[in-house]
């Protein structure tokens, strides 16, 4: 069986299991528990558009998890099939960051590529934060002055409780040549907003929105 769970997917999932797991330490009532794990089910499957039978058997073992070993076993399985994250070269960097010059790649181990919905990294030297993202084949990345807050805040993103910055990036606004500045707070760690990330709308919305809503994403 080919890889057919999206990175986001694979996190969405591993929510719904920790909610079944709480679910058996709280609570006794075996109906509950049973509309808990049919509720996790109906909305597991949902977030695909098609599924084939044996994908659906793979997905339907999360009504078996009752413990965090047996929700780590069963996320386990799942592993192989994660899409992992695309392999980024220098040239298409460039190519989505044309105006950014002498940019430095960070580096991306492979067992890290099934955790990355996005790819971000911080240019210390500019203080600008770069974010890389690719849906379906097109790629588009937004770059802004970011800085880090003291107080823990809501990540626009992942919409976790963590330590943010407020990332904010320049767009071309008007015929004119007049800019505009628009941004929002997200997680100062990419990768672990990435393990919280649920939701690719949220990060193609924020992307789009940076950029005006007039880049288009290119293949």
């Amino acid at each position: 069986m080919e890889p057919f769970i999206h990175v986001h997917q694979y996190q969405f999932i591993r929510k719904q299991a920790q909610i079944v797991v709480n679910s058996h330490a709280n609570v006794n009532d075996s109906r509950v528990l049973e509309a808990v794990r049919a509720s996790v089910d109906d909305k597991v499957t949902a977030v695909f558009e098609q599924l084939s039978e044996e994908q659906s058997r793979l997905l339907k073992e999360i009504r078996s998890v009752d413990d965090r070993e047996k929700s780590e076993a069963f996320l386990l399985t799942l592993k192989p099939y994660v899409i992992p994250f695309p392999v980024v070269t220098a040239n298409l960097v460039k190519k989505v960051f044309p105006k950014v010059k002498k940019l430095k790649l960070p580096a991306v181990l492979e067992e890290e590529r099934k955790e990355l919905s996005y790819l971000g990294w911080e240019d210390t030297g500019t203080k600008r934060k770069f974010l890389l993202a690719c849906e379906e084949g097109h790629w588009q990345g937004v770059y802004g002055m970011f800085t880090p807050v003291r107080d823990k805040g809501i990540c626009m993103l992942c919409h976790e409780h963590t330590k943010v910055g407020l990332f904010m990036a320049e767009t071309k606004a008007t015929a004119d040549g007049a800019y505009v500045k628009r941004g929002n707070y997200i997680c100062q760690d990419s990768l672990s907003c990435n393990q919280h990330l649920t939701d690719i709308g949220r990060l193609r919305d924020f992307i789009e929105h940076l950029n005006g809503n007039k880049v288009r994403w290119k293949e």
